[in-house]
């Protein structure tokens, strides 16, 4: 986590010199960031099936998560602004400066294992090892690519992975275009309506985590509550875009994208826990193996939306498909995911 993120800050200070060079630079060091950062979220994976008991697993990934949607929420505020006033380069420096920041902090107080941590106190420590599953505590050797694969809770999580990623990154990079296309909003002022949804998404995140440990708590089995929160993250943001074809005005629209992403944030207590369920000695690794097929999905999406736009004829349409693919996810995964562990040493 901590190399990734010092790679990444440094790409993102490099990115406006790499402009001023060439299209190839800037390619380069785009792709640098990429790869950096593509380490955040299965580190936190790891990192998270370590330091919390199973029955506060899902409120630390929402308060984890929520620093992602509130990160959104800066960068579509003050990125126009700082572009008005500052220049072009303002907010790469911004955004680098605060990563490196928080890099002195971590890498001093923060370590992979509560073992070897000089601030937690063993009644701390007790409450951690006596609230994780036996298996996690075991450190077999880690299932084989083929065998992760050949099993449906995999490929649940895996197109789980994909249908969300799509349709936050379809949200995140081209709502300020919804906006100004459909509404006549200009990109100023379609960055505060986009930005109102992720900073409700940081909310409906915790508030999701909090509601499944709970369930679980009180004698649910995981499945259930797994199923349950994945589908509240899926149909829900499917229904809101078909909803979202009728909406007239921006307020309106901002008003449906805020129920769609706040109610998307459910996943986080449902695929984005359920790798530590299936294979708890390589969460990290399953995670790795989701989010790859996720953050092509992105790309493809992020990419095509303009292209699927013209071809179907309208925004409208593509949204359509969108929540199409929601409804179908949201069927896989409630015919083949599980709670139970999967893979075993």
């Amino acid at each position: 986590m901590a190399w990734g993120l010092a790679f990444w800050s440094l790409a993102t200070l490099l990115t406006p010199l790499a402009a001023n060079y060439s299209t190839a630079s800037l390619l380069a060091v785009r792709a640098f960031f990429g790869l950096a950062e593509g380490v955040a979220l299965p580190s936190m994976t790891t990192l998270l099936s370590r330091w919390f008991p199973s029955n506060e697993r899902a409120s630390a990934v929402g308060i984890s998560m929520a620093g992602f949607h509130l990160g959104n929420v800066t960068g579509l505020l003050l990125t126009p602004i700082m572009l008005s006033t500052v220049g072009i380069s303002g907010p790469f420096i911004l955004f680098s400066s605060l990563g490196m920041l928080w890099l002195t902090t971590w890498a001093y107080r923060v370590t992979s294992d509560p073992l070897d941590s000089p601030f937690i106190s063993k009644s701390e420590l007790q409450i951690i090892q006596a609230g994780k599953n036996r298996s996690l505590a075991s450190s077999g050797k880690r299932p084989s690519l083929r065998l992760l694969l050949s099993k449906l809770p995999t490929w649940a999580i895996i197109f789980a992975n994909i249908t969300n990623n799509w349709g936050y990154f379809v949200l995140l990079s081209w709502m300020p275009v919804y906006f100004n296309t459909v509404f006549n909003v200009n990109l100023k002022q379609a960055a505060w309506f986009s930005a109102v949804p992720w900073g409700t998404m940081a909310v409906s995140g915790f508030i999701a985590g909090s509601a499944s440990d709970s369930l679980i708590k009180a004698g649910y089995s995981l499945t259930l509550v797994r199923k349950i929160m994945q589908s509240i993250g899926f149909i829900g943001p499917g229904v809101a875009l078909l909803c979202l074809n009728y909406a007239k005005t921006p307020v309106v629209a901002s008003v449906i994208i805020t129920v769609a992403l706040s109610l998307s944030s459910f996943s986080q207590a449902g695929f984005l826990l359920n790798m530590q369920d299936i294979a708890p000695q390589c969460a990290g690794f399953l995670h790795g193996i989701a989010n790859s097929a996720g953050t092509l999905a992105a790309i493809i999406s992020t990419i095509g939306t303009g292209y699927f736009v013209q071809w179907l004829g309208s925004f409208q349409a593509f949204l359509t498909v969108t929540a199409g693919l929601y409804f179908v996810s949201a069927m896989f995964w409630n015919l083949f995911a599980t709670g139970e562990r999967v893979f075993y040493d």
